[in-house]
């Protein structure tokens, strides 16, 4: 499987040239990108940042993408095993010309991807993704000898990027260092097993570690979701923690379980932490079409404006921008910061979140408690078909009762609550998302949606 989007190149390791992520694609995609950068930039000899998360394959295909941005005529920062976030901060702060983190994010340990940074440290903008993909498919031409590019290694900016979280004014380390908390991590085996307990040593916190060694070796789905992190429940509970952490494998994504074993919900991840943010600092937010409404209910609170935008954080990014809002992310767990950087980073997230969580003087579960309930059901139906738009068209005809949104797929708003569905950017499926009061009726609400569009394909 092979996916090209606002997401970067994703795909599976091993099988045939342009139907998975094989070395030639590798090559294709880097050697298109190098081209992209050169044409971008104004240096005689441009520099970008890789870094990988620690699933197994990351390690050849990072040797692949290096050698070919050299072969481009392209310097090369290596960070080593690092995190999405890191590398985003790292581009501008090394003046660098753009960066490529190796991961495929919460999809399984067989996949591997690039993202494609540009020299911001964001993701490509649409236009810019469809020029680089038009220079793939180009005959490109390669440095001779005297003008190859050189390969340096620097892996000491997760420590960095930890003195950075530190550093923001809404972060209290030493308030969270006098609240003496235990937390349980799970590191999924990959780069958070190595960022986040190193982040909160510094802020005084006794850590329990689980799945923290970054063998890649994923020790269960990858995607921070509560039927995943099973492990962290019990290590929650059994070792007496205030609460645990759980990311995804390149750090971008954060959830937590409080300190009752009970699921904190990845959708009030973002809700906690702009809540505490707009307490200091009032404006206005942002979040994608699939997450929850607790998110403007808490913004209207502040005075402020909330927007709802496309899936993906290219477009979260672009309306954070234009509504001037102070904090932003997605449904999944999240949260861009644009004081910090303008990606969703979860060592932003840990710290704001843990500095909001002892400020309150509450437990986990009771600050989760303190905030509207509504509850999400995730689903998905394998892209089989190619009728999806149609099936959405008459869906919609078969809804008028609905107010619809067509942004990203079809959003039906209902007086129950809403069903959002959408091609997934980053696998082959259809997402069904749906939120309601309680969670039997969010999963009837999407269970319902579910079977009318598969009659429809």
């Amino acid at each position: 499987m092979l996916i090209k989007s606002i997401s970067g190149i994703r795909g599976t390791i091993g099988g045939i040239p342009g139907e998975a992520l094989t070395p030639q694609d590798v090559v294709k995609f880097a050697t298109g990108y190098a081209h992209w950068v050169k044409e971008d930039s104004s240096k005689k000899k441009p520099i970008v940042i890789i870094g990988r998360d620690a699933r197994m394959s990351g390690s050849m295909v990072s040797l692949i993408v290096s050698s070919t941005l050299n072969s481009m005529g392209v310097d090369v920062i290596d960070l080593g095993l690092s995190t999405t976030p890191t590398v985003e901060l790292v581009v501008p702060q090394l003046g660098a010309d753009g960066g490529i983190i190796l991961t495929a994010s919460h999809n399984p340990k067989n996949w591997n991807a690039l993202k494609l940074l540009n020299s911001a440290g964001e993701f490509l903008s649409k236009s810019a993704g469809e020029k680089m993909l038009e220079f793939s498919d180009m005959p490109n031409s390669y440095s001779s000898v005297d003008n190859l590019g050189k390969t340096t290694g620097d892996d000491g900016w997760i420590k960095w990027h930890v003195a950075h979280v530190l550093g923001l004014d809404l972060v209290h380390p030493e308030k969270i260092k006098a609240a003496g908390l235990k937390i349980a991590v799970d590191g999924i085996n990959s780069s958070g097993g190595i960022a986040v307990p190193m982040l909160l040593e510094e802020l005084g916190v006794e850590v329990v570690k689980i799945n923290c060694d970054p063998t890649g070796d994923f020790a269960h789905n990858p995607e921070p979701l509560p039927n995943n992190l099973y492990d962290l429940k019990c290590a929650v509970v059994e070792n007496d923690c205030d609460l645990g952490i759980s990311v995804d494998p390149d750090v971008d994504r954060l959830c937590f379980v409080s300190e009752d074993g009970s699921f904190f919900g990845e959708e009030y991840t973002l809700v906690v932490v702009a809540d505490y943010v707009l307490s200091k600092t009032p404006g206005n937010t942002v979040s994608n079409m699939s997450s929850t409404r607790a998110l403007s209910i808490v913004t209207e609170k502040h005075g402020g404006i909330h927007t709802a935008s496309a899936v993906g954080e290219v477009n979260v990014v672009e309306a954070i921008r234009a509504t001037e809002a102070i904090i932003g992310g997605e449904g999944n767990g999240g949260i861009i910061y644009p004081t910090s950087h303008a990606g969703r980073d979860a060592l932003v997230g840990i710290g704001l979140f843990l500095t909001h969580l002892v400020e309150q003087g509450v437990s986990c579960s009771e600050l989760r408690n303190s905030y509207p309930n509504f509850a999400i059901s995730k689903d998905k139906i394998d892209l089989s078909s190619s009728g999806f738009e149609e099936a959405l068209e008459q869906l919609v005809k078969n809804h008028p009762e609905a107010k619809i949104n067509t942004v990203d797929g079809v959003k039906f708003d209902l007086d129950e609550g809403w069903v959002h569905l959408r091609r997934s950017n980053t696998e082959p499926i259809i997402r069904i998302y749906a939120e309601a009061s309680n969670e039997e009726d969010a999963k009837d609400l999407g269970d319902r949606f579910k079977s009318e569009l598969r009659s429809l394909l």
